[in-house]
């Protein structure tokens, strides 16, 4: 079994440094797997070259691979995008030309399907206890899953209708007010 970690005279592995900057950038772990997900693809794409031998064309093949061969959405694509210039201005300290030559993914025709109150109502029903509160958190708030799922009895300010969310996305806090009376079950 290979080891993974740098020795005095061995520099990081490519995924690790990325990695290790996302990690000093404070992003989420999300990010990072994402990120460091399409990076591996990005060289295994390119028959493992390494991303400092490449520029501009093989990111652009890629993602362009990606549209019109694998059909991805243009939100997936974007994301491939947004990791590949991660890798390079970030990690490699290498600025890309503006990409435009790449073939974009067709953005989705369909819009998003919302909930009339009546049908919200029957499926917070059907929840039972936990998944009740999490959803009617989520639901009545705005909050995302893993905002929702971190909340801690101290973030809740009962008397002032307050939830404090101190892990939303990007790492910030912010404060969610209730105007309603309370959440009732019905």
């Amino acid at each position: 079994m290979e080891n993974s970690q740098a020795t005095p005279s061995t520099p990081p592995r490519l995924l690790d440094q990325v990695r290790a900057r996302i990690r000093v950038m404070h992003y989420s772990i999300r990010t990072e797997e994402a990120y460091t997900e399409w990076a591996r693809r990005f060289i295994l794409f390119h028959q493992k070259r390494h991303p400092k031998n490449m520029g501009a064309a093989e990111v652009e093949a890629f993602l362009s691979h990606l549209a019109t061969e694998r059909s991805v959405s243009s939100s997936t694509q974007n994301q491939a995008k947004a990791a590949l210039l991660f890798l390079y201005k970030q990690v490699l300290g290498i600025d890309l030309p503006w990409l435009d030559n790449i073939t974009s993914a067709k953005p989705s025709q369909h819009l998003p399907v919302v909930l009339t109150p009546t049908e919200t109502r029957a499926l917070l029903h059907e929840l039972s206890a936990t998944m009740w509160l999490v959803a009617s958190l989520l639901y009545g708030t705005g909050m995302r899953l893993l905002e929702g799922l971190r909340l801690r009895v101290k973030d809740m300010e009962f008397e002032r209708r307050e939830i404090i969310s101190r892990d939303g996305k990007g790492a910030e806090g912010w404060l969610i007010y209730s105007h309603r009376t309370g959440i009732i079950r019905a």
